[in-house]
């Protein structure tokens, strides 16, 4: 490339960055004029950025973006001067003419000069005062996509005067609305940041034992001079030796060096774990503010896509927004895109009416939408609200008996909230036909479904004639979960805070047998209680706590008390995936650090109540008890897990532990082999790929031992071929499992086919 291609290249991309900065304010411009076409700011506002257009257009040489941007401008100047009156032609034609230099200022675009002569015709009849203006509409057309930002930015305020040229730099460095500039960085980058900080920050908490320890030993060595300074006292009495005065002198001297020299190094360990955790929290902090962005990224175009929507149907319809300075997860952002389009499409279509038929009802003939965003609790809260006609109730009743979904009695007796949980279905319309808006049977479930991947919830309220309204809550970022820690089984688990009712301690009175299973009273109604330990399938407590510890979750309308051992506290975890060739384990969703860096798995609710309905189904719902006293002193078979993943060495722990053995960890084949010849196990879990020496290397020097020799091994590999497996089982393995097609119940059934059960 020459360097005056290179030069053109730059401009156009400069042009781009600018064309996409202004049509910005034109369309908020214009949709702004369209409800006071006399508001002196926001022409001036409008002109300016079709002024700045055109010259920036004429610099780089785009001959239709200096034609298009011209008679905007023309019909703008002639709005100011009050030689004409922008009626809704006017500004529908100004609008396709904010896309049409969208689509001209992105590369590879497609405008021809017909299309840009069609346009200027088009502007030129309406700004002709000869005849009479005729009210031509042009043809709705969809927004142009707008390009892909090379800087992730809001505009800055623009210039009167073409701004490329004369300071080209300038316009290239964006600006948020504090005045910073904005870079562009990739999600991949951010995740990688957040996730060094989080673990900074953990490798920082580990300091508090090491300063601990030296505390206390700090306060042994003051005993010891206690004492040392006692027994001087006694020996004062007796006739002791020049030498042995001396070495008792020389005694209390070192140690007196040592207490001090120990208090001062203390004091620094103090002073720098202190500024190391600032600094850590300060770096997480950061990190994490860099994922976050104000909810009105997820809005551009939306208030534009309202108003055409509804005007393709015939009706007036405004968006008013609240919040949009919300900060989101970027991620959340990009997910929340689609369910929200959907709902204000569905409220413009089904909620708000004609303004013949909101004159007749007493409504003003322009509907309005309300988009409200809040944090609370954690969440994002979303509420979005219409003033339209609301369900027709009636006809949902109708349409429900009509697919076959209820009979007509019961259909007769559902209550509003049961009626609203139809349109939830899937496939579920009131349209008989098939529009471009509705009819095609992609309804609220489809918002339903990627609501809840986001782990959040949406419901449905509407007031017959008054309209409808939907509120919306997700976790404001999915890289981070506030979450209530407790102890089940002596291993630590985390209850996200967005599904947590209450906590509760419950007295044995507070528990009463209903239909063979257990209850608590709470807030008007009976809930059931299960036990944390049965549903993650962990050996029952042996506390003898007077209360019972439980955790009240809700997902919609079911809600169970979980009894847990005991509560650690709330902690703000950094999600951690599991690896995607353990699959779904049932009922966590992910892990995290501690403060400590001990491992915690965080609990997926949803999955957990679904466990609790099969073991309700199937009548295996046990009885909260304490285990009995026999078994807990009956010997456990003990497992040696060996494995250099430490994701896939924790699950495999965390499952065997569930199941009642004692489980050790190696981390690779040197570890085991140092740990089965220092230890008893009954069964042998290792890889294959591990560093020092693989998991051949290692059955084959245990089939070679005479003590050994008979202990059954089982491999689980990421290796799934025939001839891995065969490599494997000619090693002398008993068991061959592949962790590409690894579960719990695979791994468990496998153990309990070589060993038995827990207890011997």
């Amino acid at each position: 490339m020459t360097p005056d291609q290179m030069r053109d290249a730059s401009l156009l991309e400069l042009f781009s960055l600018e064309a996409d900065a202004q049509t910005q304010i034109l369309s908020a411009g214009l949709l702004a004029l369209e409800r006071n076409p006399t508001q002196a700011d926001q022409l001036e506002a409008c002109m300016r950025a079709a002024h700045s257009l055109k010259g920036a257009a004429r610099i780089v040489g785009v001959d239709a973006g200096v034609s298009v941007s011209h008679v905007m401008e023309d019909c703008l100047v002639s709005a100011q001067e009050s030689r004409l009156y922008l009626q809704p032609e006017h500004i529908d034609a100004l609008l396709q003419g904010t896309d049409l230099l969208m689509r001209i200022a992105t590369p590879g675009n497609t405008v021809g000069p017909a299309d840009v002569e069609a346009y200027v015709a088009l502007m030129e009849r309406l700004l002709d005062p000869s005849p009479p203006t005729a009210k031509v509409a042009p043809p709705p057309t969809a927004p142009a996509p707008a390009p892909t930002p090379l800087i992730e930015a809001l505009p800055a305020e623009p210039e009167p005067a073409p701004s490329l040229g004369s300071e080209p730099l300038r316009q290239n460095k964006r600006m948020t609305e504090g005045g910073e500039r904005v870079l562009r960085v990739t999600a991949e980058r951010l995740n990688s940041l957040l996730d060094l900080s989080s673990k900074s920050l953990v490798e920082t908490q580990r300091l508090k034992p090491y300063l601990a320890s030296l505390q206390r030993l700090k306060r042994v060595q003051g005993n010891g001079v206690r004492a040392l300074d006692h027994l001087d006292g006694h020996l004062k009495t007796l006739d002791l030796s020049l030498e042995a005065q001396e070495s008792l002198a020389d005694a209390r001297r070192l140690l007196s060096e040592a207490q001090a020299l120990l208090a001062e190094k203390t004091a620094e360990l103090d002073e720098f774990g202190w500024q190391a955790g600032q600094r850590a929290q300060v770096l997480y902090d950061t990190a994490l503010a860099c994922r976050m962005r104000p909810f009105a990224d997820v809005l551009a175009g939306q208030v534009r896509m309202v108003r055409d929507l509804g005007r393709s149907l015939g009706k007036q319809v405004r968006l008013e927004i609240e919040g949009e300075k919300t900060q989101v997860d970027r991620d959340v952002l990009e997910k929340l895109e689609a369910p929200l389009t959907h709902l204000l499409r569905n409220a413009v279509d089904h909620g708000i009416e004609t303004p013949e038929q909101r004159l007749l009802a007493g409504k003003p003939a322009e509907g309005l939408i309300r988009l409200r965003a809040s944090h609370q609790a954690g969440l994002l809260v979303l509420e979005l609200s219409d003033d339209g006609n609301g369900v027709d109730l009636e006809r949902l009743r109708g349409t429900i008996v009509d697919r076959h979904l209820s009979t007509v009695e019961t259909a007769l007796n559902l209550s509003e909230e049961e009626l609203l949980t139809f349109l939830f279905l899937p496939g579920f319309s009131l349209r008989d036909k098939v529009t471009e808006v509705s009819g095609r049977g992609v309804g609220l479930d489809a918002v339903q479904h990627m609501v809840r991947q986001l782990r959040g919830a949406v419901v449905l309220e509407q007031a017959a004639g008054q309209g409808s309204r939907f509120h919306l809550e997700v976790p404001l970022t999915l890289s981070v979960v506030r979450s209530l820690v407790v102890e089940v089984g002596e291993e630590a688990y985390a209850f996200p805070l967005a599904h947590i009712e209450r906590m509760c301690d419950l007295a044995p009175d507070d528990i009463v047998q209903l239909e063979g299973r257990q209850h608590f009273w709470h807030e008007g109604r009976h809930v059931g209680l299960v036990a944390a330990s049965q549903l993650l399938q962990r050996p029952p407590g042996q506390g003898n706590d007077e209360t019972l510890k439980v955790v009240v979750i809700r997902e919609r309308d079911a809600v169970y008390g979980i009894a847990v051992e005991r509560f650690i506290g709330e902690r703000t975890l950094v999600v951690l995936p599991l690896d995607d060739r353990l699959g779904k384990v049932q009922d966590i969703s992910a892990g995290a650090l501690l403060d400590d860096g001990s491992v915690v798995l965080i609990v997926d609710v949803e999955d957990m109540l679904r466990s609790v309905d099969k073991l309700l189904n199937t009548g295996r719902l046990e009885r909260i008890a304490r285990r009995s006293q026999q078994a807990a002193e009956a010997p456990r078979k003990r497992v040696l897990v060996v494995d250099d993943s430490l994701t896939v060495r924790e699950l495999q722990r965390k499952l065997l532990l569930n199941r009642g053995y004692e489980v050790a960890v190696a981390v690779d084949g040197m570890d085991g082999w140092n740990a089965l010849r220092s230890e008893d196990f009954d069964l042998l879990i290792t890889d294959i790929d591990m560093p020092r020496m693989d998991g051949i290397e290692l059955v084959t020097l245990l089939r070679r031992d005479a003590r050994l020799q008979s202990l059954p091994v089982m491999v689980v590999s990421y290796k799934d071929r025939e001839e891995d497996r065969r490599r494997g089982l000619d090693a002398g393995a008993d068991y061959y499992l592949a962790k590409a097609s690894f579960h719990d119940d695979a791994l468990l059934d496998a153990v309990v086919e070589l060993i038995g059960g827990a207890r011997a």
